[in-house]
């Protein structure tokens, strides 16, 4: 539910401002940018030595055997940390602070992973990020807008049971399809990838 924006003006700093889920971009974007800069400018001489995106690369993950159950705890700390983390600060007068710089970092994050896969692999890498990100991030990226939506927009955005649902399922959900599904698809690219060359 959604309030008159006045009611916003009675705190200081950025509670004088409306913000939304489309001022989202605006703060990640940046960061994205900033990322891309970061890659391109700073970073040769690390890529080169680590060798993550390379052919080599590729065809070693073929050959890895995941742990279902080490990949699960892996998941669920990955995934939950950061969740747990933004909805504790999502309580506390820091939430606009928290969420303006969980978007710039998420977007510094993007940035720097797409232009490390370009630059190593051109388009292979391109298609690797978005194999890497499906299905699961459909369900998680959705559930982050719920909560970053009230975390730029309270006391005009309020906080209800159906968004706590809302964000606990999307969250299971993109686990689960993390866990059993994405590796699959991961993996079948990577097999594309092989009997092409």
């Amino acid at each position: 539910m959604e309030y008159p924006a006045d009611a916003a003006s009675k705190g200081g700093g950025m509670g004088r401002f409306h913000f939304g889920k489309k001022q989202m971009p605006a703060f990640f974007m940046p960061g994205f940018i900033l990322g891309i800069i970061y890659v391109n400018f700073f970073t040769d001489k690390y890529m080169a030595e680590q060798g993550i995106f390379t052919e080599y690369y590729l065809s070693r993950l073929l050959t890895v055997r995941i742990d279902p159950g080490g990949f699960m705890f892996y998941v669920l700390r990955v995934r939950l940390a950061p969740l747990c983390a933004a909805a504790l600060l999502a309580m506390t007068k820091l939430r606009r602070v928290s969420a303006v710089f969980f978007l710039v970092w998420t977007g510094f994050t993007a940035g720097v992973a797409v232009s490390s896969a370009v630059a190593g692999l051109g388009l292979k890498g391109c298609l690797l990020c978005a194999a890497a990100l499906i299905p699961q991030f459909l369900f998680y990226i959705p559930a982050y807008v719920i909560l970053l939506r009230y975390c730029l927009g309270a006391p005009q955005v309020r906080w209800n049971r159906q968004k706590s649902i809302g964000v606990a399922l999307m969250t299971a959900a993109g686990i689960i399809l993390e866990i059993y599904v994405n590796p699959s698809l991961v993996r079948g690219l990577l097999s594309f990838f092989q009997n092409i060359v």
